[in-house]
């Protein structure tokens, strides 16, 4: 039986990772900031009590990253997916009326915390049998493909994500532990909109599958939902 450690699971596509990875029989270590205030995630786990556990973790508060790490120190953990983000909302606001300290706290959220999951967790990884690591970024964070300029915050976090996962996929391969970076497309959730254009569902489904295909030689590679390769 194979086990997942995932970050921000309360709604979303997190919560949808949970419950798809829960009916396949994986076992599911689901973290988020409150799970008293996690409805959806306290009823799947009743569906599920034998797969998924609920621990708190703030990703910004790194003593307590550190202090679950330890706390989970005989677990194997197949896959470690970095799926806590967050959009600011000043990002609204453009050029001019630039929020320094959201920015400093996005970078904290999306960028650092992270790595720190990584640093914390890569014994756990490095035991298990998959040995994978895999973070939800953006593809608003290639540069290559940015054509509209604007949300300044939240595409230069993401770019800064996939350089830091892009030099731990070259740390950590002596180790046989696969990195990628993973584009979910525009997806409908709160942070994604009722416009955007596809499910929860379609998005983790595959995403999954691209995990699931995965091997070592791809390591450091930025993929989107449906297999794409993206441009940095």
């Amino acid at each position: 039986m194979f086990t997942a450690l995932i970050t921000g699971t309360n709604r979303g596509i997190g919560l949808e990772f949970v419950k798809q990875y829960a009916q396949n029989g994986w076992q599911v270590i689901a973290c988020c900031r409150q799970p008293s205030k996690a409805e959806k995630l306290t009823q799947l786990q009743l569906q599920f009590p034998d797969l998924i556990r609920i621990f708190p973790l703030d990703v910004t508060d790194f003593k307590q990253i550190t202090q679950l790490a330890t706390h989970l120190a005989n677990e194997s953990i197949d896959l470690l997916l970095n799926n806590a983000g967050i959009y600011p909302s000043s990002d609204k606001n453009g050029f001019g009326g630039i929020d320094y300290a959201e920015w400093e706290q996005t970078f904290k959220i999306n960028t650092m915390a992270p790595l720190k999951m990584a640093e914390s967790f890569v014994q756990h990884v490095k035991k298990s049998k998959l040995k994978t690591i895999a973070t939800i970024t953006s593809k608003m964070g290639s540069i290559a493909d940015n054509q509209s300029g604007g949300s300044y915050l939240y595409r230069s976090s993401k770019t800064a994500t996939n350089m830091a996962m892009k030099c731990l996929a070259l740390d950590l391969k002596p180790l046989e532990i696969t990195t990628v970076l993973l584009h979910p497309g525009w997806v409908q959730t709160d942070m994604g909109g009722k416009n955007a254009l596809i499910s929860t569902v379609e998005s983790v489904t595959g995403m999954r599958q691209v995990i699931s295909q995965l091997k070592l030689a791809e390591t450091g590679k930025f993929i989107a939902f449906d297999g794409e390769s993206i441009p940095w």
